[in-house]
């Protein structure tokens, strides 16, 4: 019985885990999951791994980062347009003639929630069991306990009491717009 008490328990850090990635970029997290084993040799790597890793926690945490400056809209043909969010608006590839660009300006909640999206991202990476073997340090081995239970719920608590204050509006690239007029569509 005791044993099934402890699986509980370091279960949840997981569980906690997997809660709070629901907040970052699907695509980054996968990219992240699927190369950090390759590089990191499971964890057995030497410098060129550890370069390599901090290259992709890098780049994976810029993409967390940029994907809270982008947004979506539908244009007058009914084609779903993605661009990036500016001081004057909306930045596509393509104009648009008929939709206003200008009320998707960016905003401080953009910045809040780009920052706490790399802090969930380094918290998941910095928990990976490959990450933490490769980057071997003294301070792992003697707080990785510590680190299992108590950061994932620090961040996970404070990143939903932010997004509570800021929520996010935006629907970025591989979301697509809702707008207030699909209610009628559905009749």
């Amino acid at each position: 019985m005791a044993r099934s008490g402890s699986t509980a328990a370091s279960s949840s850090p997981p569980t906690l885990i997997s809660n709070i990635i629901r907040l970052l970029p699907t695509g980054t997290v996968f990219v992240f999951q699927f190369l950090n084993p390759v590089l990191t040799n499971n964890g057995h790597c030497g410098l060129t791994g550890m370069v390599l890793t901090s290259i992709l926690i890098g780049l994976c945490g810029f993409s967390c980062a940029f994907a809270c400056f982008t947004d979506s809209y539908k244009d007058s043909d009914g084609m779903v347009r993605y661009g990036i969010t500016t001081v004057t608006g909306l930045w596509t590839s393509s104009g648009s003639d008929s939709i206003d660009l200008s009320k998707y300006k960016l905003r401080i909640g953009d910045f809040v929630h780009a920052f706490f999206s790399v802090m969930v991202f380094a918290a998941l990476s910095v928990l990976d069991s490959n990450t933490m073997q490769c980057f071997h340090h003294p301070f792992f081995e003697f707080t990785q306990e510590v680190l299992l239970v108590v950061l994932p719920s620090v961040i996970g608590t404070v990143s939903c009491g932010v997004f509570m204050l800021f929520p996010n509006t935006r629907h970025g690239i591989g979301y697509h717009p809702t707008l207030p007029d699909d209610n009628n569509d559905s009749s």
